[in-house]
This record gives structure tokens, sequence and C-alpha cells, in this order.
């Protein structure tokens, strides 16, 4: 079945396998900075999807999400430097995947195939003792372009035209 206007739920989905999907992700959440999941019993590495805003342009919508990734550091930080090679990587990897995004739908020759992208620059920003546990990490914005055709004959209104 065909997704003409990609949604939130759509995106999101995307975003939760993407996670689940690489190697080195073994937890994926979504929510408020404040949801983040840091429970003894978390699986590490982390990923965390944060929404931020949707703006909206005449092709289409821009979802804005801030997503950390981190990791444990052993009590001695020993291991900090790996932490924030390796996690940075899986950052790269996400950019890169939204990056090709569109190039690598048009391969697929489907119609339906999900186009999701991102365009510009990325600050990665290092965190370490943000949270209560002993992880350090990235975290860094992100603007997932999805096309929108902003029908208006599928509103569930009986007339759309408004005004007197």
């Amino acid at each position: 079945m065909s997704i003409p206007n990609k949604t939130y739920n759509n995106l999101i989905d995307t975003l939760k396998e993407l996670g689940e999907k690489h190697h080195q992700i073994s937890t994926t959440t979504t929510g408020d900075i404040f949801d983040i999941d840091l429970e003894k019993n978390t699986l590490y590495p982390l990923m965390h999807i944060n929404p931020i805003n949707v703006t909206t342009a005449s092709f289409g919508l821009t979802y804005n999400f801030q997503i950390f990734v981190m990791d444990l550091v052993e009590p001695d930080n020993a291991n900090e430097q790996d932490v924030y090679n390796d996690v940075l990587q899986t950052c790269i990897d996400i950019i890169s995947i939204f990056r090709n995004s569109k190039w690598q739908s048009q391969l697929t020759l489907d119609i339906d195939a999900p186009v999701y992208f991102t365009e510009g620059d990325y600050t990665l920003e290092p965190f370490t003792e943000r949270f209560d546990q002993a992880v350090t990490g990235w975290v860094f914005q992100i603007g997932i372009v999805v096309a929108n055709d902003f029908q208006s004959c599928d509103i569930p209104m009986e007339d759309t035209y408004i005004g007197q």
C-alpha cells in the first residue's frame, strides 16, 4: 500500500528500525530527553530519538530530531576515548543513511519506496556524565525531509471551503 505522505509514525518507526538493525545499537528509545532509559538493565549502546519540531515547505515537511547515542564508560574512564570513537561512527552512520536515502530509493524503481533524506552540515556534540549512569556519547540534531502534497481533498470535513 502506498503511503504518499509520510507521517510522524512512519518516520519514528523508520528511525526505530534503523536502531534495531544497526549492529552497534542495542537499545532504541524515543520521547522527551527526560524519557531516556537509563535503568541498570538497559542494554548499551543506546540511541534515543527526541522530537523537536516539524517545519513545512512548499514540497513537504522537515521533521527535526535530536539524536543521542551513548555507551557505558568504565568506572576509571579507561575506555572513554574508545566509546567516543565508536559512538561517533554510529552517529555518522545514521546521518549517512539519510543522506543517501533519496538516491537509494530511486535505485529500487519502487514508486512506493519510502523517501526520507537529509541535507546540510551537522554539529555533533560530545557529552559525558550528563545522565545518572556513567555514559558517554554524542548528540546531534537532524532534519529529515519527507514529501507532502498538502492535499485538501482528504481532510476529514464535509466541505473544505471555509469563510463567509
